[in-house]
């Protein structure tokens, strides 16, 4: 089976509460830890590269309340924020991808600037330092200190696979009540955030994905048999055909009738399996938020499952704080990242060897490690000051290009 990693490391200084932060991501990772922890700004961190990518990196930062409310606060005021991924793209081409975003003085016009930014894929590359590009392409557009430099590469086909696919990751808090609302058609073929697009991207799904969701679905809520689409007027909705107590023929309900756990888990199976029929149509990470809440316990090994299909084909990433989805003694404790707040910071590491011990010898569960409050961060991986500190020097370090053969476009870089 082919691995579907897509992110394999990411690196982080000073973005909201997380001051450093250095971790290898599987194929399914699941972030655990408890609530206010900093599991939700681990997984908004990636999401805000989509959400730069998609709209404009202003709406990205005014979408989180400003650059103030996304850089971390601490007493060392720190100015700027960085993000350093490194991927592998679905034919196997190996990079990474960062960028530097600090705040700008209060006598300059705009609140933002980029300060750095880095894009490394094979032997291709390019490198913005303020505003100034070097890259390895003979003609490459302009860059402006406003905006993330990787979409205007994108119109270059050297860099477009790697827009492609950061702009195709999908992050998920599923809304039921925007799920049981009439939806307007949508051409989209991703699903938004809180699934107000789900009746179309289900509609765009292949027979045999819909197939596998019903499925699964149908063990999660005894009696559902099928879902299809419905169309009322300009809008449409979902249609679900469900057993009844007294008539042997399943009677039809409408979204608008159905409970918040079966519509959540419906979109949570959406997100997992979208695009999974079409390579071109690939969402290569989906991030999926608790998808525990509104299920019943019993039912999280179902879902557990339905996780380890999707994976086959996606990346996946799950907050969570359930100790019955991840009450399975076959669970890789590779995939287990264990998120801790110590004085307002966020760590986030592989869990302790003793908890690793353990797992690794089925003496204990993910899950039971976490109900009887054991499940620690690695100690040996918890530096805040050495750590940010190394980050800070190698964030646009790993794959160094060059520089004596780097070709600029208006200018060269000795930064």
């Amino acid at each position: 089976m082919k691995d579907s990693t897509f992110i394999t490391r990411v690196k982080i200084n000073n973005y909201k509460s997380i001051a450093a932060c250095d971790v290898q991501l599987q194929p399914l990772t699941f972030l655990v830890g408890q609530n206010g922890s900093g599991k939700s700004n681990f997984l908004d961190s990636l999401r805000f590269v989509a959400d730069a990518l998609n709209s404009s990196l202003d709406h990205a930062l005014r979408d989180r309340g400003g650059i103030n409310d996304v850089r971390r606060r601490s007493r060392g005021h720190p100015t700027h924020f960085l993000i350093h991924l490194e991927f592998t793209l679905s034919d196997g081409s190996t990079g990474h991808y960062a960028f530097r975003i600090g705040a700008r003085r209060r006598d300059e016009p705009n609140e933002y600037r980029v300060q750095m930014e880095e894009c490394v894929l094979q032997s291709q590359y390019f490198r913005v330092n303020n505003g100034i590009v070097t890259t390895s392409v003979r003609i490459a557009p302009a860059a402006a200190t406003d905006r993330l430099y990787l979409v205007n590469a994108s119109g270059l086909p050297e860099f477009r696979p790697v827009y492609e696919a950061f702009s195709r990751m999908g992050f998920y808090n599923l809304n039921p009540d925007k799920i049981r609302d009439l939806q307007a058609p949508d051409p989209r073929d991703v699903l938004t955030r809180d699934g107000d697009n789900l009746t179309s991207v289900f509609n765009q799904l292949s027979p045999s994905v819909k197939t596998d969701i019903e499925e699964y679905l149908a063990l999660v809520v005894p009696g559902v048999h099928n879902v299809d689409v419905k169309k009322f007027g300009p809008k449409e909705t979902l249609e679900f055909r469900q057993d009844v107590a007294g008539d042997k023929n399943p009677w039809s309900f409408l979204a608008n009738n159905m409970s918040d756990g079966t519509l959540r888990v419906l979109g949570i199976l959406v997100a997992l399996f979208q695009g999974n029929q079409d390579t071109q149509k690939r969402v290569p990470l989906v991030g999926v938020e608790e998808p525990e809440i509104a299920l019943h316990p019993a039912a999280a090994g179902v879902l557990l499952d339905g996780l380890r299909d999707a994976v086959k084909k996606t990346q996946i990433i799950v907050t969570s704080h359930s100790p019955d989805l991840l009450d399975d003694k076959d669970l890789d404790v590779e995939s287990i990242l264990a998120v801790e707040a110590r004085n307002g910071n966020t760590t986030i590491t592989p869990v302790d060897e003793a908890s690793r011990s353990v797992i690794r010898d089925k003496l204990y569960t993910t899950g039971e490690l976490l109900r009887l409050n054991q499940l620690r961060a690695d100690p040996t991986r918890v530096s805040m000051d050495s750590g940010e500190k190394a980050l800070q020097l190698d964030m646009f370090d790993s794959n160094k290009v060059n520089s004596s053969k780097m070709k600029s476009k208006e200018g060269v870089d000795d930064s």
